[in-house]
């Protein structure tokens, strides 16, 4: 067998085989003298049927059969002979298979690109740091309180932490604008939802009252019509409701799962919680920070097959979310994969990275940090154990959950050989802020 390798591009090559006759003739030979002990035919006993009758019969067949099987078997022969790693299916070109000639064909497909990776020790982070005070706790349990609030009319004035129930409607040069009106409305002051001056407006206002406003919308409100416009606003109180939250009593830490009663074991599991979940916040936040530095130091040639396939099942993934949230189906299928390529560039990308680091540094996935991550996830269903059971019982399911203890073991090294400094910051910070506001 004769093969030759021809770069038609920076990853792209175009492999030539040519498999000699009598390789061909005897497969097809042996093929069909198999086929006399088993074919019947009208005339002849089982087993006793002439070559000659059988090849007039399914000598054309066997052949094509033969070189099919052939073009597979060679090409692979000569993929592994010439050491190529191919990144998506070859296509077969300039076929040639006549009869008693040597079989010629050209497969053309792009090869897996070879990563230089440039080295971690040069990339920088900053790594967040938090410690849960007594005032995050504190914070924390106001805010849980307040979700469990009850509202109770009150003939009082309104003041801040009220809510209010109106009845409003917005003017612009004396024209009602679109979306300015509501009834029945429910307002919290001191919660910032609607624009500046609108709820302090309110303040000192009681059930039955009617108020005209006189306010601006800012120059970076979201709707272009109303940017920077002045606008007046009359707005009738319907009622005034004062929030009452719970006493941090028993009936209130039974629900978070406190049995003795005692308002320090409270504070205490609810911290445990706290610093669980901003840990977890601070390291998919460093995840997706490293991630984003190794993609940007590492530029690499990437094979359009492999670019083409994840656009493809970043579109399936995004058809199947839009369709969970009863969005219509056909609108969805007209949507081009190609819109993703962005996306899917970075993806393969780091797959490349990922996994040239995890072959230099013979990382492994951690079992027991496996079973750590599925236990994590078992634990919000209703059954663990037979969470645990399906992700151990199939391969498939258990490669996932390994994959990803495999990018953290990834993120991990990187942490450990780069230029990592720490900065401490507070709960709120880290949570995006504005997680314990009552």
């Amino acid at each position: 067998m004769q093969v030759s390798v021809e770069s038609t591009g920076t990853l792209e090559r175009k492999v030539r085989v040519e498999v000699p006759a009598e390789r061909i003739s005897t497969a097809v030979s042996d093929r069909l003298q198999k086929l006399t002990k088993t074919t019947k035919v009208q005339g002849f006993r089982p087993g006793k049927v002439p070559l000659k009758v059988v090849q007039g019969r399914y000598g054309e067949q066997v052949r094509k059969e033969v070189v099919g099987e052939l073009i597979q078997s060679s090409l692979y022969e000569a993929i592994s002979q010439e050491n190529l790693k191919p990144a998506g299916p070859p296509q077969i070109e300039e076929f040639d298979d006549e009869s008693g000639k040597d079989l010629a064909y050209t497969a053309t497909f792009e090869i897996y690109p070879e990563v230089v990776l440039k080295p971690v020790e040069s990339l920088t982070f900053e790594k967040q740091t938090c410690t849960v005070s007594d005032e995050d706790i504190t914070s924390m349990i106001d805010m849980l309180r307040n979700q469990r609030r009850e509202l109770k009319i009150t003939e009082r004035a309104a003041q801040t932490g009220d809510v209010l129930n109106i009845n409003f409607e917005g003017f612009i040069d004396g024209e009602a604008f679109e979306g300015g009106k509501a009834e029945d409305y429910e307002l919290e002051i001191g919660a910032k939802k609607f624009i500046e001056g609108f709820e302090d407006g309110l303040i000192g206002t009681s059930e039955g009252d009617e108020v005209t406003l006189k306010l601006k919308f800012p120059e970076e409100y979201a709707s272009e019509a109303l940017k920077g416009k002045d606008a007046e606003f009359k707005v009738n109180v319907n009622l005034v409701n004062e929030t009452v939250l719970p006493e941090i009593d028993e009936t209130f830490m039974l629900e978070f799962g406190v049995k003795d009663g005692k308002e320090e074991t409270l504070r205490s599991e609810i911290k445990r919680n706290m610093e669980r979940e901003v840990e977890l916040t601070i390291r998919r936040q460093m995840k997706d920070t490293v991630l984003d530095a190794l993609f940007q130091a590492n530029e690499i040639d990437l094979p359009q097959a492999l670019v083409a396939n994840e656009s493809h099942r970043a579109k399936h993934d995004f058809e199947n979310n839009l369709k969970r949230q009863g969005h219509n189906a056909d609108a969805i299928g007209s949507l081009d994969a190609s819109v993703f390529n962005e996306q899917a560039k970075k993806r393969v990308s780091l797959q490349l990275i990922l996994g040239e680091i995890i072959k230099q540094n013979e990382l492994k996935a951690n079992p027991e940090k496996v079973r750590e991550m599925i236990e994590q996830v078992a634990s919000g269903y209703e059954d663990p154990a037979a969470v645990l059971n399906w992700y151990y019982s199939d391969q498939k399911n258990l490669a996932e959950v390994e994959s990803l203890s495999l990018e953290d073991s990834v993120v991990n090294w990187v942490l450990e050989h780069a230029n990592v400094t720490d900065k401490a910051c507070t709960f709120d910070e880290i949570m995006n802020k504005g997680q314990t506001a009552g």
